[in-house]
């Protein structure tokens, strides 16, 4: 298995990274995942033993699939699947888990720039529903603490459990609970680059201990915290 070398940044429902594109063994993450080529053609494989060169491609979640040829140059995007973007994007490869459907999917982007014009904006969310905001400003700050339970925040906005998780689904473009998680893999992906040890950067963003985020970031990416590294802005 080659070496990726390249940057990473993580916000919620999004990873992007940008850089070489290695080699891996057969694995299947929970994410969806779009691989384009800046130059060249990388190759995937699936899990029948079709392999097919690729400029672009969609690899929808917990799916197999290895790249038997990287690139130097690559954008590589993992999306929840249960974001707006991310559902429709899992729903264009047909068939769903062969290399064929994916480099179809794949077809359908543009240039990696393009696609990065699409993704969320690093820039705070803009919501309209008030009891949305002050939940929004809440949940960075809970992090470390107990367990951030929805009748919680819905008592404290004064809406009810299925009110608050309507609007938030809504307005956010993910529901509450992997929005947390993606909040947690983004501060420890920050304090792992601010050069925290990997237990450190679990429990600063609230995880159980190292073995806990390691887990959920090989779930979600197929890569373990201690890859990330700083990326440009």
């Amino acid at each position: 298995m080659s070496v990726w070398s390249g940057a990473i940044a993580v916000r919620p429902g999004l990873l992007v990274y940008t850089g070489a594109v290695g080699t891996t063994g057969r694995h299947a993450h929970h994410s969806v995942q779009i691989l384009i080529a800046r130059r060249g053609e990388f190759v995937l494989g699936d899990a029948a033993g079709g392999r097919l060169g690729c400029r672009a491609a969609v690899v929808p979640p917990d799916v197999p699939h290895e790249v038997l040829d990287g690139v130097a140059d690559a954008l590589m995007v993992h999306l929840d699947p249960e974001s707006a973007q991310g559902r429709e994007l899992a729903s264009r490869p047909a068939p769903h888990d062969a290399v064929a459907g994916w480099e179809r999917a794949g077809a359908t982007l543009g240039p990696a720039e393009d696609m990065l014009g699409l993704l969320p904006a690093r820039r705070e969310i803009e919501v309209r529903h008030p009891a949305v905001a002050r939940t929004l400003r809440r949940l960075p700050g809970r992090l470390e603490g107990p367990p951030i339970r929805l009748a919680d925040l819905a008592r404290e906005v004064n809406l009810s459990e299925s009110r608050l998780s309507h609007l938030f689904r809504e307005e956010v473009g993910l529901p509450i609970r992997p929005y947390v998680q993606w909040l947690r893999l983004q501060r420890a992906a920050e304090l792992v680059m601010s050069g925290a040890s990997v237990t450190e950067a679990a429990h600063g963003a609230g995880f159980a201990d190292g073995a806990h985020l390691s887990r959920i970031c090989k779930r979600m990416f197929g890569i373990t915290p201690s890859e990330f590294v700083p990326a440009p802005d």
